[in-house]
């Protein structure tokens, strides 16, 4: 199926893709994939709950304190680490705000006070743990340490080993628009100061980005990470919330909740039920304007990750920059579309192919898209708003 929606006229209105038990069979990458999926580790220090009443609202709310739990990373500090808050207006809900992955990131699920209480905690603790492992600019991070290792084998953690070996999976289907090691390309801009890399950088630096310089290998029960290219670097910015949204919904799932949401600024995975039994509603932003929306994508069970030009960008002399960067040039991609909303079973399929799709524009995305049974389906939403749907 393929139709133009006018913008104004999708105000409010749903858009219908239910998901399934379709499963999504992401084959893995070049390399053999480990055994087993790790679950997240273990705390080995609980939380300490201070609690505090809101009482013009009557609900609680508990500050919770960074868990001492033993790492073999040195415990880098995290930006507004602290921040953490649990609002229960009544027994049967919960939503959890914090802030990670350079974002907030809120959780809501249905039970218990007390489990839904516990299971927000222990998402918290999962959120520091997988920061600390996966950012590129965290010191003694396993990306930061594999990237500084300039070429030499890196240890790193069993769960970044599964991260980096579906992550040149989604590499290796991209048709060259997605590649993990983009850090060569990534350092050089900076979005928040709107600061335009140099082209001559930029074309140093594009040699280095080939996705089929890393290597993985397990040896004595551990795993390691090694760039072929000492100088290349990895980022797992557009594939790490995927699979970070997996794992937490899979852990609020293992503390029998009736349901939960997922929402990691744009990656959103839905599991179980509503209280009333309807579906959850994603919404489907307005490029030009961000918060309003043309619609909304309808899930019973799954995720929808949306990719667009509008998330970090800035103007300088007239032109647009955003940050979905061509791992062939280092400069923004060249697309029509300004936004693609990715519907999938397993969130790291909606986030490992949102950015190939963005790219790829209208041209080659809905096509695409339709010849990956992973995505069940894909929005594509251009400059005025008009929305094309892959199938």
């Amino acid at each position: 199926m393929s139709s133009q929606i006018n913008a104004r006229l999708r105000i409010n209105r749903t858009i219908s893709a239910h998901v399934t038990a379709k499963a999504s069979g992401a084959p893995p990458g070049n390399v053999k994939r480990p055994g087993g999926k790790p679950r997240v580790a273990p705390l080995d220090a609980p939380s300490t709950r201070q609690a505090a009443v809101d009482g013009a609202k009557a609900r609680e709310r508990y500050t919770v304190p960074m868990s001492t739990h033993a790492e073999h990373h040195e415990q880098d500090p995290i930006e507004r680490e602290e921040f953490f808050e649990i609002e229960q207006p009544d027994d049967g809900f919960a939503r959890a705000r914090l802030f990670a992955f350079n974002t907030f990131v809120t959780l809501d699920v249905y039970g218990g006070k007390a489990v839904c209480r516990d299971a927000l905690s222990a998402a918290r603790d999962a959120c520091r743990t997988y920061e600390r492992l996966f950012s590129r600019t965290l010191p003694h991070s396993d990306i930061a340490r594999v990237n500084n290792a300039r070429g030499e084998a890196t240890e790193v953690d069993p769960r970044t080993f599964d991260l980096l070996e579906r992550a040149l999976h989604y590499c290796s289907e991209s048709e060259g628009v997605f590649d993990v090691t983009i850090g060569p390309l990534v350092r050089l801009w900076d979005f928040k100061r709107g600061v335009v890399a140099d082209e001559n950088a930029l074309a140093e630096a594009a040699p280095h980005v080939d996705w089929r310089g890393v290597e993985l290998f397990r040896e004595g029960g551990s795993c390691f990470v090694r760039m072929r290219d000492p100088l290349a670097a990895l980022d797992a910015g557009g594939i790490a919330k995927g699979w970070i949204a997996d794992e937490l919904s899979d852990l609020l799932a293992d503390c029998e909740l009736g349901g939960s949401i997922v929402n990691l600024g744009g990656n959103v995975m839905v599991r179980g039920k509503k209280p009333t039994g309807e579906a959850w509603r994603v919404g489907i932003r307005d490029p030009k304007n961000p918060g309003n929306l043309l619609g909304a994508v309808s899930l019973r069970e799954g995720s929808a990750v949306t990719s667009g030009t509008y998330e970090r960008s800035f103007r300088k002399d007239g032109a647009l920059y955003h940050h979905v960067l061509d791992p062939r040039t280092g400069m923004p991609v060249d697309t029509d579309v300004a936004g693609v909303t990715v519907v999938a079973r397993r969130s790291i399929d909606a986030e490992g192919f949102s950015t190939t799709l963005l790219a790829l524009g209208m041209e080659r995305g809905p096509a695409f898209a339709r010849e990956h049974d992973e995505i069940i389906q894909a929005f594509f939403v251009d400059a005025d708003g008009a929305i094309t749907c892959a199938r």
